[in-house]
């Protein structure tokens, strides 16, 4: 049985600048590597590589640089892998390959906004298992900058003009929140004892062996392609196939997830769920600089509005209810 620890208030006593600090560098880089996803993947996928096909390889190169580090971190204590198996394989089917897998299926039926904007309920998702399961009630703050950046994540995503939206997409992007949730919430969890390049790497591992099998049940389709990539930004370039597959592996996977983890031991889900919304910000960014796709004006208020509402959240954390000490188990 998994156990989660509760959030720390950050800011109160026992917790030093140097750590938040620290934390929400990690959680920026992070989420800037995260971004970076979908704008470089886009080069892949216009030259015929699948969706299922990059993601793997993106998993499957971050594994290979990662399960090293991972297992200098744990140092012979396989005794403490054995006893968290169950949380690396919920890391890794869950947060890595099911969040992808979710979301790539949701885009086959829906607009990619729309899919992104439901995956990124997760941090509510956070707020409202914490209150439900560990009775962690936010506070107005918390509640309030939950909804600031919930608006600004609408402008960002521009999706006010009204999209339709299929049913079927909908429950896929819907999963993917869940997979998005459940990183966020096994991230934080300091209990188990596990380094965070451990738990990333058994992640990175399991998550790429779950979307190999669902290759081979044909779930998942794989193609790929050796001619050269082209993104047609600001500072238009063309590379080797093989350059964006080394970003989106080490960068967007191995370092996003690493930094991820190391945030949310520092920050506790709650923050650091809400932090990783400036993904999005990232995403609008890296898509203006490669693919030439310009944000507008409602896209910049709406990144000013989710940075509002981190800052809300944080504020909130500041008050947190008294909580108990004993961990309690997430499942």
């Amino acid at each position: 049985m998994t156990t989660l620890t509760h959030d720390a208030p950050v800011s109160g006593p026992g917790a030093s600048a140097s750590r938040l600090s620290a934390g929400l560098t990690f959680a920026l880089v992070s989420s800037l590597s995260f971004g970076l996803s979908g704008a470089v993947a886009r080069g892949l996928l216009d030259t015929g590589w699948s969706p299922g096909a990059a993601t793997l390889v993106r998993v499957s190169v971050a594994a290979l640089v990662v399960l090293p580090l991972g297992l200098v971190a744990l140092r012979g204590r396989w005794a403490l892998l054995r006893r968290n198996a169950t949380v690396v394989v919920l890391y890794g089917v869950l947060a890595v390959a099911g969040a992808q897998f979710c979301y790539f299926s949701a885009v086959q039926h829906m607009q990619v906004a729309p899919a992104l904007l439901i995956e990124y309920t997760a941090p509510a998702a956070v707020v409202l298992w914490l209150w439900l399961r560990h009775g962690q009630r936010p506070g107005r703050i918390t509640l309030a900058g939950a909804g600031v950046a919930a608006v600004g994540l609408v402008l960002v995503l521009d999706v006010v003009s009204g999209a339709d939206l299929s049913l079927v997409g909908v429950a896929w992007a819907l999963g993917a929140m869940v997979g998005a949730t459940a990183y966020f919430l096994i991230s934080a969890d300091e209990g188990n004892g596990l380094p965070p390049l451990t738990l990333a790497a058994g992640g990175l591992v399991i998550g790429s062996a779950s979307l190999a099998l669902l290759g081979v049940l044909g779930l998942l389709p794989m193609r790929v392609a050796t001619a050269e990539v082209t993104y047609a930004g600001p500072a238009g370039t063309t590379v080797a196939w093989w350059v964006p597959v080394l970003v989106l592996g080490l960068v967007t996977a191995g370092v996003a997830y690493t930094s991820g983890i190391a945030a949310g031991r520092r920050l506790g889900s709650r923050l650091a769920s809400f932090v990783a919304l400036t993904e999005v910000l990232a995403a609008v960014v890296a898509a203006w600089l490669l693919l030439g796709e310009l944000p507008r004006a409602v896209q910049l208020l709406g990144g000013v509005l989710v940075l509002a509402g981190v800052v809300g959240v944080k504020l909130g954390e500041g008050r947190p209810a008294r909580l108990a000490e004993r961990p309690e188990p997430v499942l």
